[in-house]
């Protein structure tokens, strides 16, 4: 299993291949179309992010002591956004993803290439993550005490 930050060197790697944005929209695109569909049963108000201006479903299961990402939009390059953030995050501890500095964010130069919107959204996602981390960690040291 790759540490979080051998994963982020891996992104950036990929989109630095790429010297035009509009290449690197088209493997954000091509990222979120290869993603699995969610469930429909994930598909709840309860799982939507607050702060997306696009609608943004995101799950999170905890499986082995890792977490489990699965997510999906309704706008392209949000669903490439959220793919990269999954491919980097998930299948990690939840003190992993606590403790992990997401500087691919910065390195890709996906923020000052996101509209603020969508920026604030980038935001919102990994936020919501670092929550459901936080979540379940508090979860695993609440049975240990019991």
């Amino acid at each position: 299993m790759k540490t979080i930050n051998e994963l982020q060197n891996e992104v950036i790697e990929e989109f630095s291949d790429f010297e035009d944005w509009m290449d690197k929209y088209q493997l954000l695109i091509d990222l979120g179309n290869e993603q699995e569909a969610l469930d429909p049963k994930y598909k709840t108000d309860q799982n939507l992010i607050d702060g997306c201006q696009s609608r943004v479903w995101l799950q999170a299961d905890l499986v082995d002591g890792k977490v489990i990402f699965q997510a999906e939009s309704d706008a392209l390059i949000v669903k490439g956004i959220i793919a990269l953030l999954i491919k980097v995050i998930s299948g990690h501890t939840p003190d992993e993803i606590l403790d992990a500095d997401l500087y691919f964010i910065e390195k890709i130069g996906l923020k000052e290439h996101l509209s603020p919107t969508r920026s604030n959204g980038l935001l919102a996602m990994v936020k919501q993550m670092r929550m459901y981390a936080l979540a379940f960690k508090a979860k695993a040291q609440e049975q240990e005490t019991n």
